[in-house]
């Protein structure tokens, strides 16, 4: 199998040094080489990863059965539908498009030349949710918070694009409902596009989601708390460090450890919500601090990318899933530029 990169920026040197190190060590999958608009920048990166410099579209078709596209958002449409033109499966990153039609052109080229589209949404392949996703019950609440500092890579679209859609895909992902309200605000501050911003989405099956971006931040924060039922838990989760906990109301016997110590560590922490202990009807506190292996989150999503290729499976983030988040991301930019207008 014969993979490129297209884009020698930063995501872009990521997938090539991932890639180059994955075909080293599978027999089948073989790095084609890297393409990008400045030629100077992607031969220093080819050097520097030992992989071959291509040096247009035409000899990128020729060369490759696969294409992993890092390149600015505004860009991804046009060369995505062109290499599946020609029947390459497609890795895009986030977001797949800038359009729901543009979407829905990949999906309608992804049917018809019988090939796969994975969109990179990382977080669906961070370790810490891994591990806490399977320990925790049916979300009805969830609060996301992802903060960063300004970078003008990414000035060609708002923080909804840019950063906010990691966790609307991980929203959707989660809370397995339609969409009944849509609220929002935001504001440009050192760009023109929207630099922060803020949404709340409520479910039609009752679950709410409050999600905040902002690449206005002198830190780094990419938060996470789940407020579920059945059973009944919460979880907080920093997508950054991978250190995660997990509070469960269950059964004495469905405790998931009868150490001692643990069990009276957890009576400890449940003293520090306050007198939530009279309203426990008997039940048990399980607290869980989940090991989070050290996983390298790209490579993952890269490696399954591959295999569903070969195997013929669906991909783990679908061309569907990223349109999903790319049309909700659509309606909160829509709600913020309505609301921004009303106030002038």
């Amino acid at each position: 199998m014969k993979i490129g990169v297209i884009g020698a920026g930063k995501l872009g040197e990521f997938h090539t040094k991932l890639l180059a190190e994955i075909a080293n060590e599978w027999p089948d999958v073989f790095c084609a080489g890297l393409y990008d608009l400045d030629t100077a920048r992607a031969k220093e990166m080819a050097a520097k990863y030992s992989v071959p410099l291509l040096t247009s579209l035409e000899q990128f078709e020729e060369e490759c059965d696969a294409a992993i596209i890092a390149t600015t958002t505004s860009s991804h449409f046009a060369i995505a539908r062109r290499l599946l033109g020609v029947g390459l499966h497609l890795f895009i990153e986030k977001p797949i498009t800038t359009t729901v039609d543009e979407a829905d052109e990949l999906i309608r080229l992804e049917a018809e030349k019988n090939v796969r589209i994975q969109v990179g949404h990382i977080e669906r392949f961070n370790p810490a949710l891994r591990a806490v996703e399977a320990k925790i019950g049916r979300p009805m609440y969830i609060q996301a918070e992802r903060l960063t500092g300004f970078s003008k890579r990414v000035t060609d679209v708002s923080v909804v694009l840019d950063l906010m859609i990691h966790d609307i895909d991980l929203v959707l992902s989660l809370i397995q409902s339609d969409i009944k309200h849509i609220a929002a605000s935001g504001v440009k501050v050192f760009s023109n596009e929207l630099d922060m911003a803020t949404a709340r989405i409520d479910f039609v099956n009752g679950a709410t989601a409050n999600v905040t971006a902002s690449r206005l931040s002198r830190s780094r924060i990419r938060k996470l708390r789940f407020f579920c039922n059945n059973p009944k838990s919460y979880a907080s989760l920093d997508l950054t460090t991978g250190k995660s906990e997990v509070f469960r109301l269950v059964r004495q016997e469905e405790l998931s450890s009868k150490n001692p110590l643990k069990s009276f560590a957890a009576r400890k922490i449940l003293e520090q919500f306050g007198e939530i202990h009279e309203t426990m009807e008997g039940m048990a506190l399980d607290y869980i601090h989940p090991e989070v292996p050290k996983v390298n989150a790209l490579r993952d999503e890269l490696e399954h990318f591959i295999t569903s290729i070969r195997d013929k499976t669906p991909t783990a983030v679908t061309s569907s899933d990223g349109r999903r988040a790319l049309m909700v991301a659509g309606k909160i930019a829509e709600e913020i530029a309505a609301n921004t207008a009303s106030q002038e």
